[in-house]
């Protein structure tokens, strides 16, 4: 699979270490940064990730800041993004299955590495169900079409 990962300085390690895992499992990472903790902010990167989902480079993006807010704040004003701000495994899986959802986002403050792959890997191998949900989501799509008018 292919991903999109960005952070801020909050997020630095956990990207790190998410990039690493994520490599290691056979996925292809495209890393936005940032590399040292200069203070940079969340939005610069998040736009750089999920443009690589909205113009299909990538299957999803991964966004790691302090709590992930921010950087999911950011990604959903983007056209044709739909970010989750990870808290658990179960929602991980229902925001792909009723959500569609493409981005996924954690806070270094609150996740270990471990719980955010153990997220990620559901995340990317849930389908999403389509459906009634189909509905809503060209609802969402129609917001954003006429948000700029």
């Amino acid at each position: 699979m292919k991903l999109s990962i960005a952070s801020d300085h909050g997020g630095l390690e956990l990207r790190a270490a998410l990039v690493e895992q994520l490599k290691a499992a056979g996925h292809e990472v495209a890393d936005y940064g940032p590399f040292d903790h200069a203070r940079v902010d969340y939005p610069d990167y998040a736009q750089k990730a999920c443009a690589d989902v909205t113009e299909k480079r990538s299957d999803f993006a991964v966004l790691v800041c302090t709590t992930g807010v921010g950087m999911c704040m950011t990604a959903n004003k983007l056209r044709g993004i739909r970010a989750y701000a990870a808290y658990n495994e179960d929602a991980s899986r229902f925001t792909r299955m009723h959500n569609n959802a493409n981005v996924i986002c954690f806070g270094q403050k609150y996740h270990t590495p471990y719980m955010a792959m153990r997220m990620i890997e559901i995340f990317m191998n849930t389908a999403y169900e389509g459906g009634r949900h189909q509905a809503r989501l060209d609802k969402i799509s129609d917001i954003e079409k006429n948000q700029n008018r």
